[in-house]
C-alpha cells in the first residue's frame, strides 16, 4: 500500500524567506535584522491559520543555524545538516512545541531547565512554541523571566492565531509580527504554479474560485485545490470547483438577486428551489448573496465609490450589477444587508435550512418594496396636517351650529404679548406658558398675528399655541417664525429687569455680596 503522497499544503510549503509568499514587510523586516545583527531574542506571530507563522518560525531557525555561513544569513542553503534537520522537525537545538498539549507548569519547567544548556549542533538553541495562548496562566508565569533575559544562545518563537488570549507581560517580551492574510492575486499566482509543477490542468475561473474561498489563508486555498485534483483526476474547471464548494455560480447569484430585487416572489422561490435541488448549499448561497449586497452597494452610483473593478464578477456581471443599481436604492440594498446578517445565526441554529431559507426570501423582498425612512417621515407629516386641519374644520363647523346656553364659551380677546402671557397663566397652560415666557422673542403682536423667533426652535410650539389661541379667542391666527434673533426680551427677562428696578429689591441685591435673581415667580 503507497503512503508516499505528500500533500499539497505540506509539498510546497515555505522553506526560505523567498518563498514566502504574501508577507512582504514581514520577510524584509527580519531579513534586515539578520543583515545587521539586530536579532532579537524573542519573536511572537500572530495571524489567521495558514498564512505561515510555523513556517515563517522554521525559516527563522534556519537562517539562525544555516552552516553555509559563518553567522546568521537571511538566504539559509537548505541543504546542509541543521537546514535539513529543522525542516524534518529534527534538530536537536530546534524545539518545537505544541501549547496545546503541553499547557502545564511542569512542561515549561522542562523547557527552561533546557534552555541553561549550550546547543549541541546549532549557534542558538530556538524554542518554537505553536498556538502559545493555550499555555496556562501558571505556565505563562513561568516563562516571564527567562522570556525577559534569556541565555545568549536562547531565541523563543511564540506562534498563535488569537493574540488577544496573550498576556500583555508576555506581548511585551516580544517582537511582534502581525501575518496578513494572503492577497486573492498572490494566492492565484502560486495556485497556478503549482498546478504547473503537478502537471494540473487549472482552468482561471476555477484558480479564482479557489483563491477567493482560500479566504487569505494559503494552506486553506491548497487543501481545496488537492480536493478539486482528486476529484476531477487533474482537469479542474469551474463546475468542478462549484460542485466541490457547493456554491451556486456567480452568475446565478447576479439573475437570483435580480429576480429578488425585481419583487416576483413565486419567481424568486422556484429559482430558490431549483438551486436547491441541484445540490447547493443554502447557507453557501446566503454568503454569496451577502458578498453581491457588498459589492452592489460599493459600485451604487450614490456612493461614488468606483466601478467595482476589484469585485470578484466578470466584466459582463458588473454590468449587470449597475443595472439593477440603477433600480434600486442604497436605502434598499443596506435594509437588505441588515436582514441577511441577522439570518446567519438562524440558519446555523435552523433545523431545516430550505424552510428558514425561503421564509428569509420572503421578509427580504416585503422590506425592499419599504419606501425610504425619510419618505415616510414626511408622510407622517403631511398626515398630521391633514389631522390638523380636519380638526380646525370640525371646530368652525361647531361653531356654526347654534348653540345652547349651556354650551356658549366666552371668548377672550388677546392684543398684547402680556395679554397673552396672562391668558395662558389663567387657562393654567403651564408648558405652553414656561415655553414662551422663557424662549420666545416677539419682533410683531397684532390681534391676529405673531411674528416671533424661538431660540430652542420646537417644531411643535407654533402648533400648539395656534390652535390654543383659535379655541380662546374663535379666529384663526398667523404664527410666523423668522430665522434670526430680533434682539428683544423675553417675558421672563422682561420681568427680571422690572424686578431689578425696584429699589426694594436693589437694596436687598446690595447687602448681600454676589446675590443674583434666579426666577420671578
Amino acid at each position: 500500500m503507497n503512503n508516499s503522497y505528500t500533500v499539497l499544503a505540506r509539498k510546497y510549503r515555505s522553506q526560505d524567506f523567498a518563498s514566502l509568499i504574501g508577507q512582504d514587510v514581514l520577510v524584509k523586516t527580519l531579513t534586515t535584522a539578520i543583515n545587521t545583527g539586530r536579532i532579537a531574542h524573542a519573536y511572537i506571530f500572530t495571524g489567521i491559520r495558514g498564512t505561515g507563522k510555523t513556517s515563517t518560525a522554521r525559516i527563522l531557525a534556519k537562517a539562525l543555524n544555516c552552516l553555509s555561513a559563518d553567522g546568521a544569513t537571511p538566504n539559509p542553503c537548505g541543504t546542509c545538516e541543521n537546514c535539513r534537520a529543522i525542516a524534518a522537525g529534527q534538530h536537536i537545538d530546534v524545539m518545537e512545541i505544541d501549547a496545546a498539549s503541553h499547557t502545564g507548569v511542569d512542561n515549561m519547567r522542562d523547557i527552561l531547565d533546557g534552555a541553561q544548556y549550550r546547543p549541541t549542533n546549532g549557534r542558538y538553541r530556538v524554542y518554537i512554541i505553536d498556538e502559545v495562548h493555550m499555555l496556562s496562566t501558571a505556565a505563562f508565569n513561568a516563562l516571564l523571566k527567562t522570556l525577559e533575559e534569556p541565555p545568549a544562545h536562547v531565541i523563543f518563537i511564540l506562534a498563535t492565531t488569537e493574540i488577544h488570549k496573550v498576556p500583555v507581560t508576555i506581548l511585551s517580551r516580544c517582537q511582534r509580527f502581525d501575518l496578513v492574510r494572503v492577497p486573492v492575486e498572490t494566492l492565484k499566482r502560486h495556485f497556478a504554479w503549482i498546478a504547473q509543477q503537478e502537471n494540473v490542468e487549472l482552468s482561471d475561473a476555477a484558480n479564482e474560485l479557489l483563491a477567493f474561498a482560500a479566504d487569505g489563508s494559503v494552506r486553506d486555498g491548497l487543501s481545496l485545490l488537492d480536493q478539486a485534483i482528486a476529484q476531477t483526476g487533474g482537469k479542474v474547471d469551474e463546475a468542478a470547483v462549484l460542485d466541490m464548494l457547493k456554491r451556486a455560480d456567480r452568475g446565478v447569484v447576479v439573475d437570483f438577486m435580480k429576480t429578488v430585487l425585481s419583487g416576483d416572489t413565486a419567481a424568486a422561490l422556484d429559482m430558490i428551489d431549483s438551486i436547491y435541488n441541484n445540490g447547493a448549499d443554502l447557507s453557501m448561497l446566503l454568503t454569496d448573496m451577502m458578498e453581491w449586497t457588498h459589492w452592489a452597494t460599493r459600485m451604487h452610483p450614490a456612493l461614488h465609490a468606483g466601478d467595482g473593478i476589484n469585485a470578484p464578477y466578470t466584466t459582463e456581471q458588473r454590468e449587470r450589477i449597475k443595472d439593477i443599481n440603477a433600480h434600486v436604492s442604497l436605502n434598499t440594498l443596506s435594509r437588505i444587508w441588515q436582514v441577511m446578517v441577522a439570518a446567519v445565526p438562524e440558519m446555523q441554529a435552523s433545523g431545516n435550512q430550505k424552510q428558514c431559507f425561503d421564509m428569509l426570501i420572503v421578509r427580504i423582498m416585503h422590506i425592499a418594496d419599504l419606501p425610504p425612512v425619510a419618505d415616510i417621515l414626511r408622510q407622517q407629516e403631511s398626515a398630521n396636517r391633514v389631522r390638523d386641519v380636519k380638526n380646525i374644520l370640525a371646530d368652525r363647523m361647531a361653531q356654526s351650529v347654534p348653540q345652547t346656553k349651556e354650551s356658549v364659551t366666552t371668548k377672550i380677546t388677546i392684543s398684547s404679548t402680556n395679554d397673552l402671557a396672562s391668558a395662558l397663566q389663567a387657562a393654567k397652560e403651564i408648558l405652553l406658558y414656561s415655553y414662551y415666557s422663557s424662549n420666545i422673542e416677539v419682533a410683531e403682536f397684532t390681534d391676529g398675528k405673531i411674528r416671533y423667533f424661538d431660540r430652542k426652535g420646537d417644531g411643535d410650539f407654533s402648533h400648539k399655541l395656534s390652535a390654543w389661541l383659535f379655541d380662546k379667542t374663535g379666529h384663526q391666527w398667523i404664527l410666523e417664525r423668522v430665522m434670526e434673533s430680533v434682539h428683544t426680551h423675553t417675558m421672563s427677562e422682561q420681568k427680571q429687569e422690572e424686578l431689578a428696578a425696584d429699589p426694594l429689591v436693589a437694596s436687598a441685591m446690595d447687602l448681600f455680596a454676589d446675590a443674583e435673581i434666579v426666577g420671578v415667580k
